[in-house]
């Protein structure tokens, strides 16, 4: 059996060990995936300790530990280099720990599958913490037009622009905001607390879609989404589907097999 966990701290809430065993049942994989809430002192010690047992393959990491996850890896892809954080973990045939950051594969994925080409698109990213670093080459590698970032010190967003070294990604004030954005992305958590982040009502109300890359827990609709719903954006998301193809994408990984998503999803919206 293959072992995988997630740790986090907390960790109680993760929906991650019924997305994984989803995704082995239609994929004939056998595994057991578990939730570990590692001590805020001993992250690195609970992570060493898990890849110790031989039947362990892989792991999930969610807050507050990407970042740590990422300084312990000895290789690093281009996602988690850009995010300077790390989602999932594993040991290659040389024992050594690989990282990789798989939420901007599940951003785009999930983007794609909600019926949205990405190609020539024109996105405002709000928020330049992690999660926003981690969905800059995605989107990129999607074929976005332009990427605007605005966050509330724009240094912040000028440092991931300077990070991306691509002439479409610019951290841009109010001021220089663009009338008509294809996507506005909340990449921050300010819905998780009852709040919006800062932008223009005229910003979502222009927009095509207006995308919150957290989920409500009741399956409704986010602070952000009914905002921008009730200004006018023409769609809104949360980041459900996002969480389960970022899923996905470790799984693949993890064991080379690609699992369906769809119904995975569904039967979270229904839960």
């Amino acid at each position: 059996m293959k072992k995988f966990a997630v740790f986090g701290n907390p960790i109680a809430q993760s929906l991650s060990p019924t997305i994984h065993q989803m995704f082995a049942k239609s994929c004939a994989e056998d595994i057991s995936y578990e939730k570990i809430e590692a001590p805020l002192d001993g992250f690195e010690a609970t992570i060493d300790n898990f890849f110790a047992a031989s039947q362990t393959v892989g792991c999930n990491v969610t807050v507050p530990f990407k970042e740590r996850a990422c300084a312990m890896a000895k290789h690093k892809d281009d996602a988690v280099v850009m995010a300077r954080a790390a989602n999932t973990l594993m040991r290659n045939d040389e024992g050594e720990l690989c990282a990789f950051n798989t939420d901007g594969i599940g951003l785009v994925a999930d983007l794609t599958n909600n019926g949205l080409d990405l190609q020539g698109t024109k996105v405002l990213l709000l928020g330049a913490g992690g999660a926003a670093r981690g969905v800059v080459h995605p989107l990129l590698n999607a074929g976005i037009e332009s990427l605007h970032i605005l966050n509330r010190t724009i240094e912040k967003a000028q440092a991931i622009a300077e990070d991306a070294n691509n002439p479409k990604v610019t951290a841009v004030n109010h001021k220089q905001l663009l009338a008509d954005y294809d996507v506005v992305i909340n990449s921050t958590s300010a819905s998780l607390s009852g709040t919006l982040p800062t932008v223009p009502d005229a910003v979502l109300a222009n927009c095509h879609l207006a995308y919150d890359m957290v989920y409500s827990k009741d399956n409704g609709a986010t602070v952000f989404m009914a905002h921008a719903e009730q200004l006018g954006a023409a769609k809104q998301l949360d980041g459900l589907g996002m969480l389960v193809e970022q899923a996905a994408a470790a799984f693949y990984i993890w064991t080379g097999k690609q699992p369906s998503t769809a119904s995975v999803i569904e039967y979270l919206r229904n839960r």
